[in-house]
C-alpha cells in the first residue's frame, strides 16, 4: 500500500514538471509493439527477397549440374521413375511452403526457367542438342536405339589439261599442235543410312549410296587443227558401294580428356566397277591410233572390297566443340575380265587400288540449343594404284596416287525433338578434290 502512494505521488510531480499527462503501462506497451511489428515486416521483405534469389540460383544450378553429369556419363542421366516421387515428396515434406509474395517474385523473375523436374529435364536436354547433333555428325551418339538418315550430295569437277604436240625452234618458237583438254563432271548421290544402338558404347551402321553422274569431254586438237575443239559426254546412274561399319566408345569425355570413338567397317563392290567399260571412240588416225575415246558408262563404284578402320574425338569446352579424325582405307586386289580401254581388245588383269589415309580436324560453335556451325579441314591421301595384265608385271598407274584437301563449312539445325538438318558446303583447295560440294543431310531418331 505504501508502494502504491509512492507511485502516485511521483506520477503526479511527473506530470506537474511536464505540464502534461505521462503514459502509463498500457500506452507504453503499445509503442513497444509497433515498433517491433515495424521491425518484424522489415525482416520479413528482406527473407522474401532472399528467398526469391535462392530459389533462383538454385535452379540455376540444379540444371549446370545435371548438365555436367550427363556430360560426362557420356548420355543423358534421368532420375529412375520409382525414385523421383519419393525424392519430391521428401523435398515438399523438407522445405516450407514459401510465401506467396516470396513466390510470386520467383515466378516473375525466372520466367522461361525449369520450374519442375520435367521442365529442367526438358530444358537441360534442350541446351545439349547442338552439341548432340555435332557429335552425331562426327562420331556417333549412343544415347539413340535407332535413327535413320537420309542425305543429299552434289559435287562438280573441272580438270583443264594443256597438251603440246611439237618441239621448240630455236628455244622460242613452238612447231607443231597446241591441244587443251578439259574434263567436267558433276555428281548426285542418294543415300539412305541407318543407325542402330546396340548398347551403350557400341552402335552398327549401314548406307546404301545411289550414284548419278555426267561427264564431259573436251579436246582441242581435233583432226590436227589447233582451232578445232571435239566434244562429247557421257552419263549413268546406278546403285553405289554398300557400306558396312561399327562404332565403338572407347572413352567417354572427361575434364581434360575428350570422347573417343573407333569405327571399323567394310565396303562392298556393289557398284558398277570402272574396268571392261565400252569405250566410244571420237577421233583416231591413220594408223588406227585413238586420240580421243571416251567411257560409253560412268561407273558407280570401285569395284574392289575396301576395310577402313578410324579413330574419331570429340571435347566439349563451351562454347566450342573441338573434333579430330584419323583413319586408313585398306583396298583388296581384285580381278576383271577387261582392263585395256581399247574397244577392240580384251585384255583381263588385276587391279591393286592404292591404300588411303585420311585425317581432318575442325571446331563447331552451339549458338543456342537448336543451331551449331563448324569449320573443318578433311584431307585424302592416295598411293598410287597397280595393275598386272595376265602372266604380265605389276605396273603403277602413273597419275593415280592423288592429294584431295577439303575445307568443310557447315550448319546443323534441329527442327523438332527427333530431326536435325544438316547442311555443309566444301570447296576443294587441291587439285584432286571437287571444286566443291555441297551435302544435305536429314537423320531421324526413333
Amino acid at each position: 500500500m505504501a508502494a502504491l502512494v509512492s507511485l502516485g505521488l511521483f506520477t503526479h510531480r511527473a506530470m506537474a514538471q511536464d505540464g502534461q499527462p505521462t503514459p502509463g503501462p498500457a500506452g507504453q506497451h503499445d509503442a513497444d509493439s509497433e515498433e517491433q511489428m515495424q521491425a518484424l515486416l522489415s525482416q520479413l521483405e528482406a527473407l522474401k527477397a532472399s528467398y526469391a534469389q535462392e530459389v533462383r540460383r538454385l535452379r540455376e544450378l540444379d540444371m549446370q549440374v545435371q548438365a555436367l553429369q550427363s556430360r560426362l556419363g557420356g548420355r543423358v542421366a534421368a532420375m529412375p521413375a520409382a525414385q523421383a516421387p519419393a525424392a519430391q515428396a521428401a523435398a515438399a515434406v523438407a522445405a516450407p511452403s514459401p510465401p506467396a509474395d516470396a513466390v510470386a517474385a520467383g515466378n516473375v523473375e525466372s520466367a522461361g526457367q525449369a520450374g519442375t523436374a520435367q521442365e529442367a529435364e526438358q530444358a537441360r536436354s534442350q541446351a545439349l542438342r547442338s552439341v548432340e547433333d555435332v557429335k552425331q555428325q562426327q562420331s556417333a551418339l549412343f544415347n539413340r536405339r535407332l535413327s535413320v538418315e537420309a542425305g543429299l550430295s552434289y559435287a562438280r569437277y573441272d580438270r583443264k589439261q594443256l597438251t603440246l604436240n611439237g618441239f621448240l625452234a630455236l628455244d622460242a618458237i613452238f612447231l607443231g599442235n597446241i591441244g587443251i583438254e578439259n574434263v567436267e563432271s558433276d555428281s548426285a548421290t542418294l543415300s539412305l543410312a541407318a543407325r542402330w544402338g546396340l548398347t551403350p558404347r557400341l552402335t552398327l551402321n549401314a548406307e546404301v549410296p545411289w550414284i548419278e553422274r555426267k561427264t564431259v569431254y573436251q579436246k582441242g586438237g581435233a583432226g590436227g587443227s589447233a582451232a578445232a575443239i571435239a566434244q562429247e559426254s557421257s552419263s549413268g546412274g546406278g546403285l553405289g558401294d554398300m557400306s558396312l561399319s561399327a562404332n565403338v566408345k572407347l572413352f567417354a569425355e572427361r575434364e581434360r580428356w575428350p570422347e573417343t570413338v573407333l569405327t571399323a567397317g567394310i565396303t562392298a563392290p556393289t557398284g558398277r566397277e570402272p574396268y571392261g567399260v565400252d569405250w566410244k571412240v571420237i577421233e583416231r588416225d591413220d594408223d588406227d591410233f585413238i586420240r580421243f575415246a571416251v567411257p560409253g558408262r560412268q561407273p558407280t563404284g570401285n569395284g574392289v572390297w575396301q576395310a577402313n578402320v578410324g579413330l574419331s574425338m570429340v571435347k566439349t569446352a563451351d562454347p566450342a566443340i573441338l573434333f579430330a579424325n584419323v583413319g586408313y582405307i585398306y583396298s583388296r586386289r581384285a580381278s576383271f575380265d577387261d582392263l585395256d580401254s581399247n574397244p577392240d581388245t580384251i585384255n583381263p588383269g588385276d587391279v591393286k587400288l592404292g591404300n588411303v589415309f585420311y585425317a581432318g580436324a575442325g571446331l563447331a560453335f552451339a549458338f543456342n540449343e537448336r543451331t551449331s556451325l563448324s569449320l573443318s579441314y578433311s584431307g585424302r591421301f592416295s598411293a598410287r594404284a597397280k595393275t598386272r595384265y595376265r602372266g604380265g608385271e605389276w605396273m603403277k598407274v602413273i597419275g593415280s596416287d592423288g592429294n584431295a584437301g577439303t575445307l568443310n563449312l557447315g550448319m546443323t539445325y534441329a527442327i523438332n525433338r527427333r530431326a536435325t538438318l544438316v547442311t555443309q558446303l566444301g570447296v576443294g583447295l587441291s587439285p584432286d578434290a571437287p571444286d566443291f560440294s555441297l551435302t544435305f543431310k536429314l537423320p531421324y531418331a526413333f
